[in-house]
């Protein structure tokens, strides 16, 4: 396909956006106003998902439509069950795919976002340019402008025993299976991309089934991404893309330290991202390598008089929901 012709089916390709709330009404806001600067270059019509927020969030977010004049490219809808992540974003992706003619790219954004221009531009041309790409993520920035990781390597053992331990010297050796600590500034193929900014191409959904509701929040994008590679399709990271993400804003998990112990749903996805995707064995070996690389960095801090900025009660956390304890139990799919 040559410029013009990539330029031109560009131009005609249409994008159904897709945002979840649950609690951040003016967040979402804010979100949506970023994005009417994106409407003269690009053929896209919103979703905004509210997840029974039960905090007047739908009305202040339809008031918003009405006194904006947004009508016409903007719906906001309630669930009528906060059933996570994955259960908003499906709820709106069937709506777009039953429709005549579908969007031909379905793009999940987190409603704690500020969209730079030519954001979802730069994402449409790239998977026009790129037909064998079935996904392709942001450039993910911090409030300040600071760049923070948004693509990843897959979780596996390897990982969990680097994330454990927390050594330079064991994050070297280990250096061709994990993410890499330098964010890149081209585009590159990733395992996984952010699901705070990811562009997928329609026909996925057609293809492997939409995300996977068993996961309340978190993993359920690496999981994604994860059958998508396994299916024949390509995930990308695109760094002209750029997003501004309040990271925790949503979800109240960030990565600056947390006073609050992590929630009991990311120790349900993470066991179940392991144990449905690599099986008993691996989420064995995946647990017992954090687990003892954790028990070997509390020993050092200790000793180092070093500040802790994880999670209160983590390691305790992490045991009592570990295979060790939990079993090899994990709920059944509820979307194939």
């Amino acid at each position: 396909m040559t410029t013009s012709e990539c330029s031109n089916v560009r131009e005609k390709s249409t994008v159904g956006i897709v945002i979840v709330n649950y609690k951040t009404s003016e967040l979402a806001i804010e979100c949506i106003r970023s994005l009417n600067n994106e409407r003269e270059s690009n053929r896209f019509k919103i979703i905004i998902v509210d997840n029974d927020s039960q905090d007047n969030s739908f009305e202040e977010m339809t008031s918003a439509v009405l006194s904006e004049g947004w009508e016409g490219w903007v719906k906001v809808q309630s669930s009528g069950f906060n059933g996570g992540f994955s259960f908003g974003n499906n709820f709106a992706i069937k709506q777009f795919m039953k429709k005549k003619k579908s969007p031909d790219f379905i793009y999940l954004l987190n409603p704690d976002t500020v969209v730079y221009d030519n954001a979802i531009k730069n994402l449409v041309s790239f998977l026009v340019e790129h037909p064998e790409v079935g996904i392709a993520g942001s450039r993910i920035e911090d409030g300040d402008g600071s760049p923070v990781h948004s693509s990843f390597r897959f979780h596996s053992w390897i990982t969990e025993l680097n994330r454990g331990f927390s050594l330079g010297i064991l994050t070297r050796l280990l250096k061709p299976w994990i993410s890499s600590d330098i964010i890149p500034d081209r585009p590159e193929k990733a395992d996984w991309v952010s699901g705070a900014s990811m562009m997928i191409r329609s026909a996925m959904f057609e293809d492997i089934g939409l995300l996977d509701e068993s996961y309340f929040m978190y993993f359920e994008e690496t999981d994604f991404c994860l059958r998508t590679l396994r299916s024949g399709w390509e995930c990308w990271y695109v760094p002209s893309s750029k997003v501004v993400h309040f990271v925790g804003q949503s979800s109240g998990i960030n990565n600056t330290g947390m006073t609050k112990r992590m929630p009991q749903y990311w120790f349900d996805s993470r066991r179940r991202y392991f144990l449905k995707n690599y099986g008993v064995i691996h989420t064995i070996a995946a647990d017992f390598c954090w687990l003892i690389g954790f028990s070997s960095w509390k020993l050092r801090n200790i000793l180092q008089r070093k500040e802790d900025n994880h999670p209160p009660r983590l390691l305790r956390d992490f045991f009592r929901n570990s295979i060790f304890v939990k079993g090899i139990s994990v709920a059944p799919n509820k979307v194939e």
